[in-house]
């Protein structure tokens, strides 16, 4: 852990509906800083974290996106805002030079970077460029071109979260799928083990990584975990930080084949659903996260983990009861705002 702690920080974590920004928001709690846990979805279930401040927001497209949340850092006297769910960067982005001005940190990469990672075609071409292998795939007018008799999945370009991802190993569902899918990407399946990297990249380009299995996954949430030292991997996982140029949090996800081969897959502009065995494992990455999002240097020292950790999680009811209740909770807090 960092050797030198800072004052406690007021930050808006965007997503609490969802398990990246749900821990995200537990751990900052943990670490002393008061959460403002804003999510579109009235009933989401990070509204229910103890010591935070919950606050509804519109869908990040909705036109009314931007205004409420320059209300918020206004009213409530925001410090920083951590998205933790895709929807909400293009328009943090847009509003990035206002919040500068209004002294509300903001740690993105440049747009070209976010787009490079939000779009998976775009992901494939700048990782192709810079010789980081990464599965076949097609699109737009070059779906004619899917093979036929190999396995292939579905998939959204910009989706997330597992949503829309369909598996088939015949051309024809493919090509059918295309008709369903929105904007769809057919890629070559892979088999092997899969992993994510946790990463943290500073301002100077430095990174660190933190690897683990995703040893059993479930709609897309790793549920049983365990870290993991591997040369080969952690250097694919930071040529892949250099060729998208990332910056700030994230996580690199992809596999190891059968075969011995490591390919890349996704890196998202955001924690990862699995973080919180990164942090038993040693690593302060958020506190870091912290510390870099305020502009104080990151201390790589404090990233390095044990391997042979390992988390297991699984599905609880958190609460029952009136959803008229939640709902004037929340309406409560924004009418004390």
């Amino acid at each position: 852990m960092a050797t030198d702690q800072i004052e406690p920080r007021r930050i808006l974590v965007t997503g609490v509906g969802a398990n990246p920004g749900f821990g995200l928001a537990r751990s900052l709690t943990r670490l002393g800083h008061h959460v403002v846990a804003a999510d579109a979805n009235p009933l989401a279930h990070g509204f229910l974290l103890p010591c935070v401040r919950p606050q509804l927001i519109p869908p990040a497209d909705d036109p009314g996106y931007c205004a409420r949340l320059d209300e918020l850092c206004r009213d409530l006297k925001v410090d920083a805002i951590v998205p933790a769910i895709e929807n909400d960067l293009a328009p943090l982005l847009r509003m990035a030079e206002r919040l500068d001005e209004a002294g509300v940190h903001l740690w993105l990469p440049e747009p070209a970077s976010v787009h490079a990672c939000v779009d998976k075609a775009a992901f494939h071409q700048a990782l192709t460029e810079h010789g980081v292998p990464t599965p076949r795939s097609w699109w737009g007018d070059t779906l004619d071109q899917v093979p036929d008799g190999t396995e292939l999945v579905v998939k959204p370009r910009r989706g997330h979260g597992a949503q829309h991802v369909h598996f088939t190993d015949n051309r024809r569902h493919a090509l059918l799928l295309d008709e369903l899918v929105p904007e769809a990407l057919v890629q070559m399946r892979l088999r092997g083990v899969e992993f994510t990297a946790d990463c943290l990249v500073d301002r100077s380009g430095r990174a660190s990584a933190i690897l683990r299995r995703r040893d059993l996954v479930k709609a897309g949430l790793a549920v049983v975990s365990t870290t993991f030292h591997d040369p080969v991997v952690l250097d694919l996982v930071l040529a892949t930080l250099r060729a998208v140029r990332a910056e700030g949090l994230c996580c690199v996800q992809g596999f190891i084949q059968d075969s011995g081969a490591v390919t890349i897959t996704e890196l998202n502009v955001r924690v990862g659903g699995g973080f919180p065995l990164t942090e038993a494992a040693g690593a302060d990455l958020v506190g870091q996260m912290v510390r870099g999002l305020v502009g104080l240097p990151v201390d790589h020292d404090a990233l390095a983990y044990r391997g042979g950790m390992f988390l297991t999680t699984y599905v609880e009811t958190l609460a029952v009861g009136n959803a008229a209740d939640l709902e004037r909770i929340v309406t409560a807090e924004e009418a004390a705002a």
